[in-house]
């Protein structure tokens, strides 16, 4: 299960990482190669070659967290390099919906329903 908060806000490397890189090297990424800043409070996924692994980077106020998933069976519908901008800013349902297997539909179809009110 995936912590975080519904309104947090993620990016996606697209493409592929190499998942050896621990905390340390996956916030030279963010910093450098995004050149955003590792400690706001955001989530950060990164994927292997083969699509089967996820690394997610979040920092907290006492330090970072690394979240890894991995896959058993199939691939995950990764994002690749060309596909799209790197990284790619996304809310944390899609974030949610793309470990579970759905591709990520194009950004003007992203928008979620606004709830119905009951009267």
């Amino acid at each position: 299960m995936l912590i975080g908060h519904p309104r947090q806000k993620v990016y996606l490397a697209v493409g592929a990482t190499d998942l050896r890189k621990a905390v340390d090297g996956l916030a030279a990424i963010v910093q450098l190669d995004f050149e955003l800043s590792p400690f706001e409070p955001h989530l950060f996924a990164f994927c292997n070659r083969m699509r089967d692994k996820v690394k997610i980077l979040e920092w907290s106020e006492r330090g970072f967290w690394l979240h890894y998933f991995r896959l058993e069976k199939g691939k995950l519908p990764w994002p690749q390099e060309g596909e799209e901008f790197n990284p790619l800013d996304i809310t944390w349902q899609d974030l949610r919906w793309l470990l579970e297997g759905t591709a990520l539909r194009p950004v003007d179809k992203r928008c979620v329903d606004p709830p119905k009110c009951v009267v």
